[in-house]
């Protein structure tokens, strides 16, 4: 989305309203939270930092629409002794700023990430991506497995298997005429009216019905002869209660396919409620595939 759109968005009601609300769920996050611009042939990336300058680089991609501030009940326990890094998605509702080159393509999506990434001078880090940002960094670690240390995928959607035809007919009102009802609505029902974040929720939810954003750039689901030679230190985290598509499934898939992958299943979880709950569950899960 131009500069000049999101300037036009920002000034009406709907806009104050969204960044007060990403205001609001950042101020959560730890106090030596900082902000970081990187610039790229694509426009502006806008990262939110914190953890010790010395720690491990892990960087966080968000699921779509769900902004970088989506993370707040992980960031405390990833940024104990990590380094973290939370982008908001290029095209998508945060406060990054399209204003270069157009990402039309695959290749534009996995260049902007490496572009990013070199940006911040990170040699080889960690990359947890939760739905739509876990098939970024899937498709980025399979074609830069030397830059990758860990590679870490949260409910991955369309990785490993397709979308349930339940859950896309249940999205399909959205994508044809989103408004924060009907955002509101489909999360309650994906997540079986979970008890979420009131901010995060107006966050999303205005982002979903005002926010001015890009076409969404889909990375192919990788082939199992793609996956045969992929040797990253990979970790699946599913949600039991996904209605995505059947964890069980799609675990057996990552077995075929990638037999190296540990893969757990969060019974209780949701795909939309994550990573925000189980959050406790989820850190340990987290800090374990990590390593520490």
């Amino acid at each position: 989305m131009p500069a000049s759109s999101i300037d036009q968005f920002a000034a009406t009601d709907s806009g104050a309203a969204f960044y007060a609300a990403y205001d609001s769920a950042l101020s959560t996050w730890p106090d030596d939270t900082t902000t970081v611009e990187i610039e790229s042939d694509y426009g502006t990336t806008h990262v939110n930092v914190c953890g010790p300058e010395s720690g491990p680089p892990v960087v966080l991609l968000p699921g779509g629409g769900a902004t970088s501030t989506v993370w707040f009940g992980n960031v405390t326990a990833l940024s104990g002794q990590n380094r973290v890094y939370a982008l908001d998605l290029m095209g998508d509702v945060g406060r990054s700023t399209a204003h270069g080159k157009p990402m039309k393509t695959v290749d534009d999506l996995r260049d902007w990430l490496k572009s990013v990434i070199d940006g911040l001078d990170l040699n080889s880090p960690s990359i947890i991506g939760h739905s739509y940002g876990a098939m970024i960094a899937l498709d980025y670690a399979l074609h830069n497995p030397d830059r990758v240390s860990r590679l870490i995928l949260i409910d991955p959607n369309s990785c490993f298997a397709g979308m349930r035809m339940q859950y896309l007919v249940h999205a399909l009102p959205i994508l044809l005429r989103p408004n924060e009802k009907r955002e509101r609505t489909f999360i309650e029902w994906e997540t079986g009216g979970a008890s979420l974040d009131e901010d995060w929720m107006s966050l999303l939810t205005l982002g979903a019905a005002h926010f001015p954003k890009s076409k969404t750039i889909v990375p192919k689901r990788p082939d199992r002869k793609k996956l045969a030679g992929f040797s990253v230190d990979t970790t699946v985290i599913l949600a039991g209660r996904s209605k995505v598509h059947d964890s069980s499934r799609v675990a057996a898939l990552i077995r075929a396919s990638l037999p190296h992958a540990k893969t757990l299943i969060l019974a209780s979880a949701t795909h939309h409620a994550l990573p925000m709950v189980p959050a406790q569950e989820l850190n340990a899960a987290l800090c374990s595939a990590l390593g520490r």
